[in-house]
C-alpha cells in the first residue's frame, strides 16, 4: 500500500519552472528521504503535498484520498514540521503544545497528557515550563516535531529538521525519527544533507532544477559510486597549463573541467595509483597545484560524502 503517490507534478513561480514532471511514491511505513540542494524544489513540493500550495498540472494522492482538486482534504492524515518553527514563543512548551492539540480538537485531560508524554519522550521534560523562545535551536527542534505528531498523524512530513543546529541535536533527532518511524508512522523528510538521508532512509529521491534524477533505495544509489573517490575544487580562474601539469603529474587521476574555473578530480579506488611519498613539485606552482598535491599525496581520506558523486553526475 502506498500513503503518497503524485503523478507529473509541475509548478511554475511566475518564468521560473520550479517543478517539471514530479512523479514518485512512497509506501506506507516508510521513512523516505527527499534529497537536494537549495532551491532544487523539496519545499515547493512539500508544501503542495500538505496543501499548502497548488500544483499547476499533476495529480497527488495521500492515504486513499484523491487531492489533486482539494488539496486539504487529507488534513486529518498528516503532520507538518515546516523548515522554521511555528510556535509561540510567549508560551511554554507544555502551552505550545496544548494549543497545537486544542487546534486538532483534543480533550483538554487528553492533550495535557499527551503533551506530558511528548515532553518526556523528546528530553523536554525540564524545559516543560520555560517560554519556548529561551529555548536553544535543537530544544526549538524537537518540540516543534513533537507538535507535529501530537494528534498521531499516519503521515508525518518533515523540511530539513536538522537544518542550523548542532552535531549533537541533530543525532537526537534522528533517533528520534526512527522511533516515531518504528512506530508505524510514514515520514517524508527533505533535506540537502547526504549523510542524513543515508543513514535514515530506506529510499531516496534525488531533485535538481525542480526534475527527479533518481529514485532508488540507498543501496542502489550508492552501489556505482562507492568504488570512487571524487572531490570538486574551484579556481580563481582557468589556467590550461597549470591543469596540464596536474594530469601530467597524477596520471592515474581523472581531471575533468565541466564549467569554468571548477576541476572535478576522480579515482578509481580498485587501482592503487602510485604517488611520490611528498607532494610532487611544480615549476608552474600555483595554489590549486599545492592543494591538489597535498589532497591526493599527503591526504587521500579527504573526498565528499558518499552518494554526493550522484549530484555531480548529474
Amino acid at each position: 500500500m502506498n500513503a503518497i503517490v503524485t503523478e507529473n507534478l509541475a509548478k511554475h513561480f511566475g518564468p521560473v519552472q520550479a517543478l517539471e514532471n514530479v512523479s514518485f511514491t512512497v509506501q506506507r511505513g516508510e521513512l523516505f528521504g527527499f534529497l537536494g540542494p537549495n532551491g532544487a524544489g523539496k519545499t515547493t513540493t512539500i508544501n503542495i503535498l500538505t496543501g499548502l500550495a497548488r500544483a499547476d498540472s499533476g495529480t497527488v494522492r495521500i492515504g486513499d484520498i484523491e487531492c489533486t482538486k482539494n488539496p486539504k482534504a487529507a488534513q486529518h492524515l498528516i503532520g507538518v514540521v515546516p523548515d522554521e518553527s511555528n510556535l509561540y514563543p510567549e508560551l511554554t512548551g507544555f502551552q505550545n503544545l496544548c494549543f497545537c492539540a486544542a487546534l486538532y480538537g483534543i480533550r483538554k485531560r487528553e492533550r495535557e497528557t499527551r503533551a506530558l508524554e511528548l515532553l518526556d519522550s523528546f528530553g523536554l521534560e525540564a524545559a516543560a515550563h520555560r517560554r519556548f523562545g529561551g529555548y536553544s535551536k535543537g530544544m526549538k527542534r524537537k518540540l516543534t516535531i513533537a507538535a507535529g505528531i501530537l494528534h498521531k498523524p499516519e503521515i508525518l512530513f518533515l523540511d530539513e529538521p536538522t537544518t542550523g543546529i548542532d552535531v549533537a541535536s541533530s543525532r537526537q533527532i534522528r533517533l528520534l525519527l526512527q522511533e516515531v518511524n518504528r512506530a508505524g508512522t510514514t515520514i517524508f523528510l527533505t533535506t540537502h544533507y547526504i549523510e542524513e538521508a543515508e543513514r535514515l532512509c530506506r529510499r531516496i529521491a534525488f531533485i535538481v532544477s525542480g526534475k527527479i534524477l533518481r529514485t532508488d533505495t540507498v543501496e542502489n544509489l550508492l552501489q556505482p559510486v562507492q568504488s570512487r573517490q571524487v572531490v570538486e575544487i574551484t579556481t580563481a580562474g582557468e589556467d590550461p597549463h597549470a591543469f596540464r601539469q596536474m594530469q601530467a603529474a597524477f596520471p592515474d587521476l581523472v581531471f575533468e573541467t565541466r564549467h569554468p574555473g571548477k576541476i572535478r578530480i576522480s579515482h578509481d579506488l580498485s587501482v592503487r595509483p602510485i604517488f611520490p611519498h611528498r607532494p610532487t613539485s611544480f615549476r608552474h606552482s600555483t595554489p590549486v597545484l599545492s592543494f591538489t598535491a597535498h589532497l591526493w599525496c599527503g591526504h587521500p581520506a579527504w573526498q565528499l560524502p558518499p552518494g554526493a558523486s550522484c549530484f555531480l553526475q548529474s
